[in-house]
């Protein structure tokens, strides 16, 4: 049987966004209650009067990072054929000095059904849902799926990735973590499915991978190992320790865990991060729309735990841990909404719930050493007016010494922020015009929610900051964003940069009206942040500035790129993932753009400093109904990793939207993809999988399905410009 999705966003989902996405994803959080109800202050702006961030930073220090405001407000929109490129008179960069050049592609329309990459590169599968990690799995069959099978292969909707080469390999070998956020059964399974392998498949396609990877050289496309000793597969009955001061408290107990401090498995894992002793970092998010629960109970309103009707994959039907309205499981969803350690070298280790660094719909969490030796971990809680976290571990990090560096985000102290603009508030109209100053920009605070290990927080105790981090923050006045995703540190310059989504109820009445630190209502294209810590990467004030408005100027949609010429950036809209290459240029990968500017979402490149600060260059576009996940940018090597997540969403098994990476007819399968400048038929090529090089059909300019008038390109599969 199909899974009956409740599409209650059918009717309020802007433009193409997939209501599919909102049922299965995040559990139409949009349409629910609102979570966050607290009557703190949206944000605080201050007459202009007030410290600029040139006074706060000083005035060489700012300079260095002014942002030019000339040339950003009623410029005369782009032409259609004025494609970015080329057609502006603009050489592939390679920003900073990075190996990586290309001419930016044109944006592709949401109908389009393919991978498209810049003139001179192609693209390679990785590796894909349902392919097999251990040989006692047999090969995935559309019509014979099993939990079996699938326990023992890759997950589905790979969200992050991460890519570790393997030493003493010459880079030949490597060490790929990916985590899976959720499933999409009716267009995985065929109909006639039982209910009960509706339950188990989707079940065993959730969870966590390690896989190990190889290839003849640096110039090649990675291919998985099967049998490999690193490969693994996490899943949703896997023991899970909890650390920290959450571990053990009667808020995390249930009759099958009557001591709180091991959980099984994981879920909703969005994003995460590489940490510097090696581990990966994963991010529970949308843990809410998987259990039944009561309101009334603890925190379960404010993370939205409150569906009493029935859950889309209903699991609660065979598992009763997933109806905490049942005695005993009341707080089975108190130990989700952590953020989530796992060894990818060690297959035999425990994977970890670090309850140190709060409950939320942790988007992931990026870790950068201090000054002082402290590991200083960021992140996000990705729901519409929620707030941006910072965790400064006790310890200090010890070069060399891994064991005692995976035990740094046990304790530490957690805060959360609050933004102060620069400018008049009457000059914040909800518009994105730029106030007088020429900048959005300001200062910040970050707030303790715990210090020295106790509750910073008046009238709650350890526990409950932990437990319910939310409403923590509601009472010490945190800034409510338009979304805070992917929040990460630049190890080149030590700035720090939010992805901020969108959002849509920005200004809407009863919401929380447009300020400096989320400029425009009804954000329906979103924006980035840049953060400058003060004195160090602990301190607890920090300089900010917007980045980046998104949007399309072609389409009249007010923006604003750091002062570039706004006829000169590739449209982007709704960041969500952001990464760096080997000298600090910034990667912004989409998720949403087809409901915002009606492109397929993609990946862009964006040069962050000197007089091009603000360019914005897409490097390529996911196919129909998907969304662009975990990039790995390894520009040394001119190679370019993306998650290509729920392509073809809105399809079913019998009417697939989406045939992408195969295009042989069957259906669409997530998939981890590789980007390389095109090597010709060179022998270290030859042996390559079918569907991987560029005469195979599907990847190259002969794909089928893919001729002229779908979007702005050739109809070669790949676009000029």
């Amino acid at each position: 049987m199909p899974i009956r999705l409740p599409l209650l966003m059918k009717d309020h989902v802007a433009g193409k966004r997939s209501a599919v996405t909102c049922a299965l994803k995040c559990g139409n959080q949009c349409v629910g209650a609102l979570c966050n109800t607290s009557d703190n202050s949206y944000f605080r702006d201050v007459a202009s009067g007030a410290l600029s961030r040139r006074a706060l930073l000083g005035g060489g220090a700012a300079a260095a990072v002014a942002i030019a405001a000339a040339g950003t407000q009623g410029a005369a929109p782009a032409t259609a054929a004025e494609a970015p490129g080329a057609a502006f008179g603009l050489k592939p960069s390679a920003p900073g000095g990075s190996k990586l050049r290309f001419d930016a592609i044109a944006p592709v329309e949401h109908t389009v059904d393919e991978l498209t990459v810049p003139e001179g590169f192609d693209w390679h599968t990785v590796i894909r849902w349902g392919d097999r990690l251990f040989s006692d799995a047999p090969e995935f069959d559309w019509a014979k799926q099993s939990a079996e099978q699938q326990k023992r292969a890759f997950g589905y909707n790979n969200d992050y990735s991460a890519i570790q080469e393997q030493p003493g390999t010459a880079g030949k070998k490597a060490v790929m973590f990916a985590n899976h956020e959720y499933t999409n059964e009716q267009i995985m399974l065929p109909e006639g499915t039982s209910e009960d392998d509706v339950i188990e498949i989707g079940m065993a396609a959730h969870g966590l991978s390690v896989v190990e990877l190889e290839r003849k050289n640096r110039t090649c496309p990675y291919s998985p190992i099967v049998d490999a000793p690193l490969n693994r597969r996490i899943l949703l009955d896997e023991v899970f320790e909890l650390t920290g001061p959450l571990a053990g408290s009667d808020a995390v107990k249930t009759k099958e865990d009557p001591e709180g401090r091991r959980v099984l498995g994981t879920l909703g894992n969005c994003s995460g991060g590489l940490t510097p002793w090696g581990t990966i970092l994963s991010g529970e998010e949308n843990f809410h729309s998987y259990f039944l629960g009561s309101a009334s109970y603890g925190s379960n309103k404010r993370y939205g735990v409150t569906n009493t009707e029935g859950t889309a994959r209903g699991w609660e039907k065979k598992y009763d841990r997933f109806d905490s309205r049942i005695d005993g499981y009341e707080n089975e969803p108190n130990r989700f909404g952590y953020i989530v350690e796992v060894d990818p070298w060690d297959p035999t280790s425990t994977p970890r719930k670090h309850t140190s660094l709060g409950r939320l719909k942790h988007e992931g969490a990026n870790i950068i050493i201090g000054e002082d030796g402290r590991a200083v971990a960021y992140t996000g809680d990705d729901e519409a007016f929620e707030y941006l976290y910072k965790f400064v571990s006790a310890d200090r990090y010890c070069e060399g010494d891994r064991a005692h560096n995976m035990t740094l985000l046990e304790k530490g102290d957690l805060y959360v922020a609050r933004f102060t603009g620069n400018s008049p508030a009457a000059e914040i109209t909800g518009s994105a015009e730029l106030p007088s100053d020429g900048a959005f920009d300001g200062s910040g605070e970050w707030i303790a929610l715990v210090k020295d290990g106790e509750s910073a927080v008046e009238g709650f105790t350890l526990e409950e900051v932990l437990v319910n981090t939310r409403a923590a923050a509601d009472a010490v006045g945190a800034t409510k964003m338009d979304r805070p995703e992917d929040v990460e540190p630049s190890l080149v310059s030590r700035k720090v940069y939010m992805a901020c989504t969108k959002n849509s109820d920005r200004g809407a009445a009863g919401k929380a009206p447009a300020d400096e630190a989320n400029p425009r209502a009804k954000n329906r294209d979103g924006h980035v942040i840049e953060i400058d810590e003060l004195g160090d990467q602990a301190s607890q004030t920090f300089a900010w500035n917007i980045l980046l408005v998104a949007g399309d100027p072609a389409q009249g949609d007010p923006v604003y790129f750091s002062g570039f010429p706004v006829d000169k950036v590739s449209p982007i809209s709704c960041p969500d993932n952001v990464a760096f290459d080997s000298v600090g240029n910034l990667w912004i990968s989409t998720d949403g753009a087809p409901g915002g500017i009606g492109y397929n979402d993609g990946l862009f490149r964006v040069t962050l400093e000197g007089e091009e600060r603000g360019r914005v260059e897409q490097f390529l576009s996911v196919p129909r109904e998907g969304e662009t996940c975990g990039p790995v940018v390894h520009d040394r090597d001119e190679s370019v990793f993306v998650s290509v997540q729920h392509p073809g969403e809105d399809g079913t098994f019998a009417d697939q939207h989406s045939f992408f990476p195969d295009y042989n007819g069957t259906g669409p399968r997530p998939t981890v993809v590789q980007v390389l400048p095109r090597r010709g038929n060179r022998p270290d090529h030859a042996d390559q999988k079918p569907g991987k090089g560029k005469d195979k059909p599907g990847h190259g300019k002969d794909k089928p399905g893919h001729g002229k008038g779908k979007g702005k390109g050739n109809g070669k599969g790949r676009k000029k410009h």
